[in-house]
């Protein structure tokens, strides 16, 4: 896959991009460049892109992801901006996407191979296969009830072990659990 370099033509086609949130000052003396059907509003300048939506995830044939700045709204509407380099290529079928999980927040996420922020000890997926992991993360993190079988284990520590383990190998959960459980 070649490294291309995006800009207002292209960044809206195929891509997975993480925008940061950004106070509505960001865009007060900007003109808006493009409107979309869905209602988004996108103002460009040399560095980047600014999107005002109330949508985020799956736009049209990208992914791209918010995240909120520190004192977030409970508005649908927010504004985010990305560096023209913060967009990658994006396709159902290549292995691009590794895992990075956040074990203070409880959070999971999918984060493409060539981001600043992607985990070298995550193994590449595609999409649809990190969502499935990022589904089991979850629920190991929502309820302790599949712990039921490890007596006397530390449940946070095995439960970053798990995980740890689903993000950096190919085993499923089952086996990791066996594998985890024949070791006690």
């Amino acid at each position: 896959m070649s490294n291309k370099t995006y800009n207002k033509y292209n960044f809206h086609n195929h891509t997975f991009c993480v925008f940061q949130e950004v106070d509505l000052e960001a865009i007060q003396n900007l003109k808006l460049d493009f409107k979309s059907k869905s209602g988004s509003s996108y103002y460009f300048n040399s560095e980047g892109v600014y999107r005002f939506s109330n949508h985020w995830g799956r736009a049209a044939n990208c992914k791209w992801r918010l995240l909120p700045n520190k004192s977030a709204s409970s508005n649908r509407d927010k504004l985010g901006f990305a560096s023209w380099s913060s967009f990658h290529e994006d396709n159902d079928m290549e292995k691009l996407y590794g895992i990075t999980v956040d074990f203070h927040e409880k959070t999971a996420t999918y984060i493409h191979k060539n981001s600043q922020d992607f985990n070298p000890n995550s193994l590449l997926r595609t999409a649809s296969d990190s969502t499935k992991i990022i589904k089991q993360i979850r629920n190991l993190f929502a309820n302790d009830s599949w712990a039921k079988y490890f007596e006397n284990a530390n449940l946070q520590e095995l439960r970053m072990q798990i995980i740890e383990k689903l993000i950096a190998t190919n085993l499923s959960l089952q086996e990791i659990k066996s594998e985890i459980r024949s070791a006690l």
